[in-house]
């Protein structure tokens, strides 16, 4: 596994849990040579992660649209910054250069690009593991409704089993791994 992109969010949320969850997962990364692509701002758990994947001496791969480093959000001190036309094509990209999706804490943003690799998947577009970071339980209310919508029958059990929960990320990595 060269390279896993991470969704996470352009705020830093509430307490110090989901920064320190931030910071965990790039120094992790790097310290198992693989490298960070995200969404290339400066700002939020964003920052933290790329930040700290690149003070433990690994590459981060930082994907953002025009008009964000236009309102001087996109961080330069990056191994690679590239800015695209939009957030389709951010997402995009982001996907092209990954092998894996995780997906930290964060807001409507967040959701939307793990919607999409997710449903990605379930049409078979692509085979990369996909994994929820569980900070302090945060996504237990989304993992209840995707559970719920099996049970409803809009999902079946298979498609909800191409995202893994853990809220340790080492977890995580190995199940992507083994």
């Amino acid at each position: 596994m060269r390279r896993i992109c991470v969704f996470c969010g352009s705020a830093d949320g509430r307490g110090t849990g989901y920064v320190e969850a931030a910071a965990a997962l790039g120094g992790l990364l790097a310290k198992r040579g693989i490298g960070l692509v995200y969404g290339g701002a400066s700002v939020g758990t964003m920052s933290v992660v790329a930040d700290a994947a690149l003070a433990a001496g690994g590459e981060v791969y930082g994907v953002i649209p025009r008009q964000l480093v236009e309102w001087e959000v996109a961080h330069h001190g990056l191994t690679e910054l590239r800015v695209v036309a939009d957030m389709h094509e951010r997402k995009a990209t982001m996907a092209a250069l990954s092998d894996a999706f995780l997906a930290l804490p964060g807001g409507a943003g967040t959701l939307e690009e793990l919607f999409e690799v997710w449903t990605w998947a379930t049409l078979g577009l692509h085979r990369k593991p996909i994994g929820l970071v569980d900070v302090d339980g945060y996504y237990r209310g989304l993992v209840a409704f995707v559970d719920h919508m099996v049970t409803e029958g809009f999902l079946r059990p298979e498609n909800r089993d191409l995202i893994a929960v853990d809220p340790d990320p080492a977890v995580l990595l190995d199940k992507f791994t083994g």
